[in-house]
């Protein structure tokens, strides 16, 4: 879909959320379009480390207003929060490390978009933010969960209860971001980053990062049940039992590894 653009170049894609008459903010169309770019990612097995950035002069404002402000609650529970929270955490739980190249303001939804990325890289005039309560409303798209586990709680209550804004600076020291680069930088820095990263091992990628997600108590029980099924996937024993399902004899398990 437009508002999502994927491409690859050799080991490293990149997603570029692309609605920047609207600062990339985000309705229904642009989230589907997203967890599709997530499936197109994940299925080119060559790729080893995915960027993510915005198309214009903001990374994203979040969610558009004009999307959800007119749904029932009911409908904005499920059709928006729950939908928009599962997108979120398709993209989080990538199997290739993700770098964010924050090019602009990440508010809101937008700051949600970035902390699901594990290294992320800001321009030095970039503002971040989670202004919902000013709407009255709360952050939905893993605010309070996932930002307080990468972040801590007392930076997301500054930024949830007291309404603050941090600067790129102020974000770095705080450990929302990971670097600070000079206005239009973003993208190649976040370029150097990824090549860096491809580099190494992809399998101990994939399995250092869900290693991390466990100890940081994201998700635990996919991750395990990943790590877990990876390592039985890698032994005869799983081998010799779909053979012996296909030629209909009993299973002759050796436990090899």
């Amino acid at each position: 879909m437009a508002e999502v653009k994927v491409s690859i170049d050799g080991h490293v894609a990149l997603i570029t959320v692309s609605r920047p008459e609207k600062l990339n903010a985000f309705d229904v169309d642009m989230l589907k379009a997203l967890a599709n770019a997530c499936d197109e990612v994940e299925a080119k097995a060559s790729v080893r480390v995915a960027i993510l950035t915005g198309e214009g002069k903001a990374f994203s404002a979040g969610g558009d207003i004009k999307a959800w402000g007119g749904m029932e609650a009911n409908e904005f529970g499920h059709a928006w929060v729950r939908f928009g929270h599962r997108v979120f955490e398709r993209l989080a739980t990538l199997r290739m490390p993700l770098i964010a190249a924050l090019n602009g303001h990440a508010l809101g939804g937008g700051l949600e978009l970035a902390a699901a990325a594990d290294i992320r890289i800001a321009e030095r005039q970039i503002k971040i933010g989670l202004p919902e309560t000013s709407l009255g409303m709360v952050p939905g798209w893993s605010g309070t969960q996932r930002l307080v586990k990468r972040f801590g709680a007392q930076v997301v209550r500054r930024m949830v209860v007291g309404g603050e804004m941090f600067s790129a600076e102020e974000a770095e020291r705080l450990g929302l971001v990971d670097a600070v680069v000079e206005a239009g930088s973003a993208l190649v820095a976040a370029r150097a980053y990824a090549d860096r990263v491809a580099t190494r091992g992809p399998a101990a990628l994939e399995i250092s990062k869900l290693m991390i997600a466990v100890a940081n108590g994201e998700d635990n029980g996919a991750a395990v049940e990943a790590l877990g099924s990876i390592l039985v996937a890698k032994t005869g024993d799983l081998k010799e039992g779909v053979a012996a399902f296909t030629e209909k004899r009993p299973a002759q398990f050796k436990g090899e590894w």
